[in-house]
């Protein structure tokens, strides 16, 4: 879903630099107190940025102008929130862009919207209800970060048919257009990103579940019935 450099007119830039501006400000003083007062995580906040840096990626050509990809961004969500996970996005996204020509500079705004902002908004709401109706955790999980990663994906869609409305049908022709061509390679990317990601949440309840319970991610009760389990 990168937007490549120069592809967003100057106005679409500009714009989406605002509105992700007062996101990204409260993800880093969320980021400071956890740091501050939780440095234990630092390790698995690492590990979260890492994930996303390495899924993100792994780019798939698009005709649109952007590109297919895993976001990665639905563990970051479900642990740390969504805030904190569009500071990472932006870091990702930042370093991908400067270093390896993966979406832009000026688009850099918009590309944290979609892959930094709304789609960890999402998964954490996923994560936190599906929490509440005690639906499997595991399924939980694979919900979560599927949807992740589709509703960044839906977003893209939004932002290029936003810039590029079709001469005939306007926003809506061109949003079903960019949204037709990301569904054919997104839909199985976010199956396998969201089984992928319910796999990494095993293993850190088995090797370090009570941090997942000091983060409020799960109960200790809950952590235990899925150590139970395993075993």
């Amino acid at each position: 879903m990168h937007i490549m450099e120069g592809f967003l007119p100057p106005e679409w830039c500009l714009f989406w630099f605002i509105v992700s501006a007062p996101f990204i400000v409260y993800g880093m003083y969320q980021m400071r107190i956890l740091i501050r007062e939780n440095r234990e995580t630092l390790p698995l906040l690492a590990v979260a940025g890492a994930f996303v840096f390495v899924l993100s990626s792994l780019k798939l050509p698009s005709v649109t102008g952007s590109c297919s990809h895993p976001t990665g961004t639905g563990l970051g969500a479900i642990l740390f929130g969504p805030f904190i996970t569009s500071v990472l996005g932006l870091i990702v996204l930042l370093y991908q862009a400067i270093f390896l020509a993966h979406g832009g500079l000026t688009t850099l705004g918009a590309n944290v919207f979609s892959m930094g902002i709304a789609g960890p908004i999402v998964g954490w709401a996923i994560y936190k209800s599906c929490t509440k109706a005690d639906l499997n955790t595991y399924v939980t999980v694979f919900l979560a970060a599927a949807l992740a990663d589709l509703f960044t994906y839906v977003v893209t869609s939004v932002q290029l048919a936003l810039a590029f409305p079709a001469e005939s049908g306007g926003f809506v022709t061109s949003f079903i257009a960019f949204a037709t061509v990301f569904a054919v390679t997104q839909v199985p990317l976010a199956i396998i990103e969201g089984v992928v990601i319910a796999l990494v949440f095993k293993y850190i309840i088995a090797v370090r579940g009570e941090i997942l319970t000091k983060l409020d991610v799960l109960s200790a009760s809950a952590v235990a019935r899925l150590r139970g389990a395993m075993a």
